[in-house]
């Protein structure tokens, strides 16, 4: 006989993902609407002094919900690279307007702040089908198809593939 599943003893990221993301607060079920609302609207509302402005779509309004205000520190040396904390926050893009329309523009969607990556030093964006992208002072990488597998990827340290000019 099999015991029902225990949503308490089950998750959908790898036992490390996992471990980092409660470490940091997340816990299955969690969901912050009103702050991400609150995120939705400060975007939208600002306009850069050279007139740019921000998309705001649902993939990043649930990710800010689900995740959002984590600060997440993952441990170990990294699988292929060293892993650095981030911070999900997409107030940290607030000024990038003009940079993720570019970003959007080359990859033919539309681009949003996400967060940000060791302390700063590099902005992650989400975008309107829910791939998550960082930009940094080294290229722009491409980190999953989803935001659950770009976590997996910060985390673990997993090489993150770089977008190319083509």
């Amino acid at each position: 006989m099999t015991r029902p599943i225990d949503r308490t003893d089950t998750t959908r990221f790898p036992v490390p993902v996992d471990a980092a993301l409660r470490e940091a607060g997340w816990q299955p079920g969690r969901w912050d609407m009103e702050r991400a609302e609150r995120w939705a609207d400060t975007l939208s509302a600002h306009t850069s002094p050279a007139g740019h402005r921000h998309t705001v779509f649902p993939a990043a309004v649930e990710a800010w919900a689900e995740f959002g205000g984590l600060h997440v520190q993952p441990p170990g040396t990294g699988r292929q690279i060293a892993p650095t904390p981030f911070r999900i926050d997409p107030l940290h893009g607030l000024h990038l307007a003009r940079t993720l329309g570019d970003l959007g523009r080359a990859l033919e969607t539309e681009v949003c702040p996400l967060g940000e990556e060791a302390d700063g030093q590099g902005l992650l964006t989400i975008d309107a089908e829910g791939r998550i992208y960082s930009l940094d002072h080294t290229g722009d990488w491409y980190l999953g198809a989803t935001l659950d597998a770009a976590l997996g990827t910060l985390i673990t340290g997993t090489l993150p593939a770089r977008l190319s000019r083509a």
